[in-house]
């Protein structure tokens, strides 16, 4: 049985690539890696835990020794790294905490790869999931390309830049196995009310401020979760070696643009006379470096592997919409910190 490693499983997008490999795959061994921080959360893959061919391991990635007793206990065939620090405004306030999670603890799944690997390297693989921020800011024209400068510009996006170019040359300089993505912003259910639409959502829901940086001019490309995940899959079983793959769902939105969407969406939904919402939108002072526009050029992706995103934007938006009123409860524990008692309730005493 192929047993594949996903780092920060339990995490937004690590939860939606966990639970499409373990229904897929049933012939895979899933092994999802998370530490359970703040976002980590297992409520999130309550429907596939009973599942034969998924484990749960509670490990930090920052911890040498135990990330190599993963791999020589379960005979790790592939990785797919997503565990990550991730929220640009945590970073500029805690950035120590980014460089160790991001860089040190990919530097540990690296090592521990290279020496499990090391008989039959071309058996395995090592996929590590990066962002699109690496490339720094857009002016109003361009797309990223794999072959844009770096150029970060927050302790976020540089140590993601950081892991890159510690992932690329491990394939260079001990030809270990790798590929590696940079992706959009990702939307949909189950992610940490942190980020701008689920927080929107939150916030519309109990009638509280919609706080928008600068004028919310801002621009971001927008994927749908599930279309992330199922280019995940194809890159995996199908990108060649030491290769670059963008994702991106061809959907810019400026950040005041997108709140106004979601405002109107809300409205309908929650039955509120049109324009009740975009009231609660208030401009706070602009994020510290932010950067102006993203936008993301996935025709390599197109073209050599046949995926494009599934969805257009107001119909993910939407669906998104739909999930969160629908799972009010698992919003509420988030935002409430019961979700971190689920770990104790279900695994704690196994």
């Amino acid at each position: 049985m192929k047993t594949l490693l996903i780092t920060g499983g339990a995490g937004f997008i690590g939860s939606h690539l966990v639970r499409f490999m373990v229904n897929k795959y049933p012939e895979y061994r899933i092994i999802n890696l998370d530490k359970l921080t703040y976002a980590g959360n297992l409520e999130n893959l309550r429907d596939v835990e009973e599942k034969e061919n998924y484990l749960f391991v509670k490990t930090d990635i920052n911890d040498a020794d135990a990330v190599q007793k993963v791999f020589d206990e379960f005979d790790i065939s592939g990785v797919i790294h997503l565990a990550a620090e991730s929220h640009v405004d945590r970073s500029i306030t805690n950035p120590t905490e980014f460089i160790y999670t991001n860089i040190v603890g990919t530097i540990n799944l690296l090592n521990a790869a290279r020496h499990q690997w090391k008989d039959k390297p071309e058996e395995h693989l090592f996929y590590h999931v990066s962002t699109d921020e690496v490339y720094g800011s857009l002016g109003d024209t361009g797309l990223f390309t794999e072959a844009t400068a770096y150029d970060p510009r927050s302790p976020y996006s540089a140590s993601k830049a950081s892991s890159d170019h510690l992932v690329r040359a491990y394939f260079h300089t001990f030809k270990l196995p790798v590929v590696i993505s940079n992706c959009s912003n990702n939307y949909g259910g189950y992610q940490f009310p942190e980020k701008l639409i689920p927080l929107m959502i939150h916030n519309i829901s109990n009638n509280k401020p919609l706080p928008v940086y600068g004028k919310g001019l801002n621009v971001r490309d927008w994927l749908y979760v599930d279309d992330h995940t199922s280019a995940i899959d194809l890159i995996f079983h199908k990108g060649t070696l030491g290769e670059t793959y963008n994702i991106g769902g061809n959907n810019e939105w400026t950040n005041i643009d997108l709140v106004n969407l979601l405002c109107r969406i809300m409205d309908e939904k929650l039955g509120h006379p049109e324009g009740t919402s975009e009231k609660l939108i208030t401009y706070v002072t602009d994020r510290a470096g932010h950067d102006l526009r993203y936008a993301i050029d996935s025709s390599k992706l197109q073209n050599e592997l046949g995926w494009e995103p599934s969805l257009q934007f107001n119909e993910g938006l939407e669906k998104t919409v739909e999930w969160y009123l629908a799972n009010e409860g698992w919003l509420n524990n988030v935002t409430s910190g019961d979700y971190q008692k689920y770990y104790d309730n279900m695994y704690k005493n196994r």
